[in-house]
C-alpha cells in the first residue's frame, strides 16, 4: 500500500503524468489559452487574496464553481474564523452571481484540522460537483502533505476542489493552478443609461493573476463575470463621458480668452 501511494505521488509530481484532465472553458479567451482549454476538473485549485479582498476572492471562487459543476451540489467548508473576518455567505449574493443557492451545502468547521477532514470526506463523494475549502490566515496544517491528500481525493472521485486562502502567503502545494485575485473597476450597467449610472450595479470584474499553472504559462487578466450566461469574458471598453465643446466659439478662441484672464 505504501509503495502504491508513493507511485501515485510520483505521478502527481512529474510533468509527464498520465492522469488525463478534463477541462471546462472559463469563457475568457486568453485565460483559456493559458489553461490549455480551461479549468481542470477533478483537480485542486488555489485562490489567494488579501484580507480586504475577501469579497472579490469569494466571487471568483463562485464563478469557478459555476463553471466546473453548474448543476451539481457544491459543498462549502468554512473555518469558523472566516465568518468573523469576512461575514456569512449570502444566499441572495450567490443567486445574483448566477449560482443556485439550493445546490450549496455549507459546513462550518471549528478549526483548520476539522476543515481539512471535512473537505477530504466531501471529496470522496462522487455525487458532489465541487468542494470549496475556505481558511483564513496562515495555517501550518495546510502543508504539502495536506494538499497532496486533497489532490489524490479529487482525482479519485473526479470532484473538483477549490481552496480559498485569505490573508495568507502561498506555500508549496500540489495545486493544478494558483490564482491571486483582487477586485477590478466595474463600470456601471449600460442598460440604465448614463443619467442613471450613479445607482447602477455593474458586472463583477476581477484582476486575476495566474501564478501557478502545472500545464502551461502563467498570466494576468481582467476578467468580467457574466452572471446570466455564467461565463467569464474580457470586459468591453467603457468610454468616459467627455464635456461637449462650446458651440458659440472655437477651441482656439476659448484658449485665448483663458490666457488673457490668467495674464
Amino acid at each position: 500500500m505504501l509503495a502504491s501511494l508513493r507511485s501515485r505521488l510520483e505521478r502527481l509530481e512529474t510533468p509527464g503524468e498520465t492522469h488525463v484532465l478534463n477541462r471546462v472553458p472559463l469563457g475568457h479567451a486568453a485565460a483559456d489559452a493559458a489553461l490549455r482549454g480551461g479549468l481542470a476538473t477533478g483537480a485542486m485549485h488555489e485562490v489567494f487574496a488579501q484580507g480586504r479582498q475577501s469579497g472579490a476572492a469569494t466571487g471568483l471562487v463562485v464563478g469557478f464553481a459555476g463553471r466546473l459543476s453548474p448543476r451539481r451540489p457544491l459543498v462549502w467548508v468554512r473555518q469558523d474564523f472566516c465568518e468573523i473576518e469576512s461575514g456569512a455567505l449570502s444566499m441572495s449574493g450567490l443567486s445574483e452571481l448566477g449560482f443556485d443557492p439550493r445546490l450549496m451545502v455549507s459546513v462550518r468547521a471549528f478549526n483548520v484540522d476539522t476543515a481539512l477532514r471535512s473537505t477530504a470526506d466531501a471529496l470522496a463523494c462522487d455525487a458532489v460537483g465541487t468542494v470549496v475549502l475556505e481558511v483564513w490566515g496562515e495555517a501550518r496544517q495546510f502543508d504539502l502533505v495536506a494538499s497532496r491528500k486533497l489532490t489524490l481525493a479529487a482525482q479519485a472521485s473526479g470532484v473538483s476542489c477549490l481552496v480559498l486562502r485569505v490573508a495568507a502567503e502561498p506555500q508549496p502545494s500540489t495545486a493544478e493552478t494558483r490564482w491571486i485575485v483582487q477586485a477590478a473597476r466595474s463600470p456601471p450597467a449600460r442598460s440604465l443609461g448614463p443619467e442613471m449610472s450613479w445607482c447602477a450595479w455593474g458586472a463583477p470584474v476581477f484582476d486575476a493573476q495566474l501564478v501557478r499553472n502545472r500545464h502551461g504559462p502563467v498570466g494576468q487578466w481582467i476578467m468580467e463575470w457574466k452572471c446570466d450566461e455564467r461565463l467569464f469574458s474580457e470586459p468591453a471598453p467603457y468610454p468616459q463621458p467627455v464635456a461637449a465643446a462650446p458651440v458659440h466659439r472655437s477651441h482656439q478662441a476659448a484658449t485665448r480668452a483663458l490666457q488673457r484672464r490668467v495674464g
